[in-house]
């Protein structure tokens, strides 16, 4: 009886274990300005069923419409994009409960800030109006310090109603962490920063920097897996660049458009990801359009278009793809909700899964690694 009673609990032990794997953290920015929303929302999504249950929001923040987990998972740090008064916040992070809890927030250094990564030792901001980078420090309790450094941009592009300025939307890590990469949408540049993580007031320096084609309003940006080439998003005119990459070099080699050949309506590129297998690139596009377009990964930083799937809502502003590569969620700005899809891991194709939930004007997701959101 003992033998059997020991069975069963390690039976019930593994099963338990298993149901965890399939268990992430699903974390979400919203605008506050639009619709009842209390800011950062923090659900548990199944990756075997595509689950998704309500774990806990913030405490009200102010339009969190970016937001960046750190490494060990115990800390979030968020934009609070609002014009002029514009600040950047930190949140311990309940990974058992999915509760954010604020730290303290600091001015951004720039109005309308949209982008912000992290790591060991700063926090590092991307400011659309304000047009410049602002670099953060943290202190042992996951708070912020004042900016160490704040990197003006000038110039201006060819559209004179989004590019009467320079217009910062993103900034990244190269994937050896010695770089900053930085995309203009204003000034039609991405620029690429010497990073030196424990500079006291020169985090940043500028190593060089490329010009897209005019007008065309560089957004977001992702590596290879493979780390040796960059994708460009562009805004303003749709198009996707590849560039090759070598120790902060960037080389172009590739470009092509998110757009179908027979669209002629309004669009506004917006999101870009890239399957966990590393063999497809996703891009998403707003306006009239608001669908996915599907790449197919070649060599030598060439894409190859596989087609447009509608995402069933409007403003596709962000969306996240599960680690397991299963599952593709779009967050819709204007439409309130996030709608799951199916990937066909071998074709790159989306599905509907039937599956969407409801909230208040989504525009960053991001999953916690699973290491992280399990306890």
């Amino acid at each position: 009886m003992k033998k059997v009673y020991l069975l069963l609990l390690l039976i019930i032990t593994v099963t338990n274990m298993q149901a965890q794997k399939n268990i992430l953290n699903l974390i979400v920015g919203t605008y506050t300005n639009s619709c009842s929303s209390r800011g950062i929302y923090v659900y548990e999504f199944n990756t075997k069923k595509a689950q998704i249950r309500l774990k806990k929001s913030s405490d009200s923040i102010v339009s969190p419409s970016y937001v960046s987990l750190s490494k060990d998972g115990k800390f979030m740090y968020a934009v609070n994009e609002s014009g002029n008064t514009s600040a950047v916040s930190a949140l311990r992070f309940d990974q058992e409960s999915g509760k954010p809890s604020l730290i303290n927030q600091v001015d951004s250094k720039g109005a309308d800030p949209c982008y912000l990564i992290n790591d060991d030792n700063n926090v590092i901001v991307a400011n659309y109006s304000g047009g410049n980078i602002a670099v953060f420090g943290k202190n042992a309790d996951g708070s912020l310090t004042e900016a160490k450094q704040v990197v003006q941009h000038y110039g201006k592009g060819t559209n004179p109603d989004r590019q009467e300025k320079a217009h910062v939307h993103m900034v990244y890590f190269s994937p050896d962490k010695k770089y900053v990469l930085s995309n203009d949408l204003g000034t039609d540049k991405v620029y690429v920063y010497n990073y030196n993580p424990t500079g006291t007031s020169d985090v940043l320096t500028l190593k060089d920097s490329v010009s897209v084609t005019p007008g065309s309003g560089p957004r977001h940006l992702k590596f290879s897996k493979n780390g040796k080439y960059v994708y460009v998003l562009q805004e303003l005119d749709g198009s996707l660049t590849s560039f090759s990459y070598k120790d902060g070099k960037l080389t172009k080699a590739f470009e092509t458009s998110i757009l179908a050949k027979d669209f002629n309506g309004k669009f506004s590129s917006a999101d870009i990801q890239i399957s966990p297998n590393g063999k497809f690139l996703y891009a998403s596009n707003r306006g009239e359009a608001n669908n996915i377009s599907v790449f197919k990964i070649k060599s030598k930083g060439k894409l190859e278009l596989r087609g447009q799937t509608p995402t069933l809502g409007k403003g596709p502003r962000s969306f996240v793809i599960d680690p397991t590569g299963k599952f593709l969620l779009v967050g819709h700005q204007y439409t309130n909700n996030i709608v799951i899809f199916k990937i066909n891991k071998s074709k790159g194709t989306l599905t509907d899964s039937g599956k969407s939930f409801d909230l208040c004007s989504p525009v960053c997701l991001i999953f916690s690694e699973p290491s992280v959101a399990k306890k």
